[in-house]
């Protein structure tokens, strides 16, 4: 890591120790508009997008470092939507990337669109996208345009995640949009369902790793100030082992997202390593979620307690952008694709 990464992070998370995520009463998760207006300060929300296209430059590796402290701190922002996926997808079309947090989607065979005249009309829903209530722009990926609409100008149903994080549907009632906020892909362009669902995966890879680190410090934490016959749960070898294997499957979460990370940077179809990362990370987040509770014991359930918020993102993030058994499915597809004498090098790269 370089000490532009490193500088980076520090105030990112400084400015998420200063601006602190809530939930409400009922859990659902609240939007952090004073954090979005911090990390805009600080020019990150466009990171890894070009500056010649509006964005702030960077590559994933550093985009990668801040999503691993936004999940830390279980940051309530739609971070991953605008840079990774929106902006990026904007930028690659030549688009203007339009201010304010951006939501992101690809638009399946229920949603329609038509040519009228100097127009598009789009009719159909998109399901599940993240934080949608939020955003100013919602960017879609229809068949081979990108196609930039208004959040006024649809109807959201909201919706939650296991973590009470936003992932509303966005009804499209015949909605016109104007010709202007309609891209084709250029021929030449990566963007594509399987590389906006890659970098989608990568950022929950990346966030997973942040909160598994917050479950293992609120697990130390606890376990040296918890007493059992006398002494600290720390002090007996069962519970030592639980941590060391807890701390195990933290560090390989943080390695697995970076060397994806690292992939994209240099391949923009580096699937393998995304497909790895999203499946060790997936199955690294049962695992600490496991351990964490059971370090903590029935506290650790309850809706005041903080461990909540980083277990209850470690089981939806898991599922998000591709599940465990998806991803594990892809890897298998592509390791069978390379052959027997491509498979060892497609590891190693």
């Amino acid at each position: 890591m370089n000490d532009v990464t490193e500088a980076l992070i520090e105030a990112v998370a400084d400015a998420c120790e200063r601006y602190p995520s809530t939930t409400e009463a009922g859990g659902d998760t609240v939007w952090n508009l004073a954090l979005w207006g911090a990390l805009d300060q600080i020019g990150v929300t466009l990171l890894s997008v070009p500056e010649t296209t509006g964005g702030s430059g960077g590559d994933l590796q550093m985009a990668v470092a801040v999503l691993e402290v936004l999940g830390q701190h279980s940051a309530a922002v739609p971070y991953a939507e605008t840079a990774l996926q929106a902006a990026w997808m904007l930028a690659e079309c030549g688009g203007p990337i339009p201010p304010g947090p951006l939501a992101a989607a690809v638009a399946g065979s229920a949603v329609s669109m038509v040519e009228n005249s100097d127009s598009w009309v789009l009719n159909g829903t998109l399901r599940r996208v993240p934080w949608a209530r939020h955003a100013e722009h919602i960017i879609v990926l229809i068949g081979g345009r990108i196609v930039t609409i208004r959040r006024g100008d649809v109807t959201i149903a909201q919706g939650t995640n296991m973590a009470g994080e936003p992932r509303d549907d966005v009804l499209l009632q015949h909605i016109t949009v104007a010709a202007d906020c309609v891209r084709d892909v250029p021929e030449a362009s990566v963007v594509s369902e399987s590389t906006f669902n890659a970098r989608g995966a990568l950022a929950r890879a990346a966030m997973i790793a942040g909160a598994a680190r917050r479950a293992l410090e609120l697990s130390v934490q606890y376990a040296a100030q918890r007493q059992q016959f006398g002494r600290t749960v720390n002090a007996f070898q069962a519970v030592q082992q639980q941590m060391a294997s807890m701390a195990g499957e933290v560090l390989l979460c943080k390695i697995a997202a970076g060397a994806a990370a690292l992939s994209l940077d240099t391949d923009s179809a580096g699937t393998v390593a995304v497909a790895a990362a999203k499946t060790s990370t997936a199955q690294s987040a049962g695992t600490v979620a496991r351990i964490a509770h059971q370090v903590h014991g029935a506290i650790g359930f309850t809706d005041e307690h903080l461990l909540r918020l980083s277990t209850t993102r470690l089981w939806a993030w898991r599922e998000e952008a591709g599940s465990e058994t998806q991803w594990a499915r892809e890897l298998g597809a592509l390791s069978l694709a390379t052959g027997a004498d491509g498979l060892w090098p497609a590891l190693v790269d």
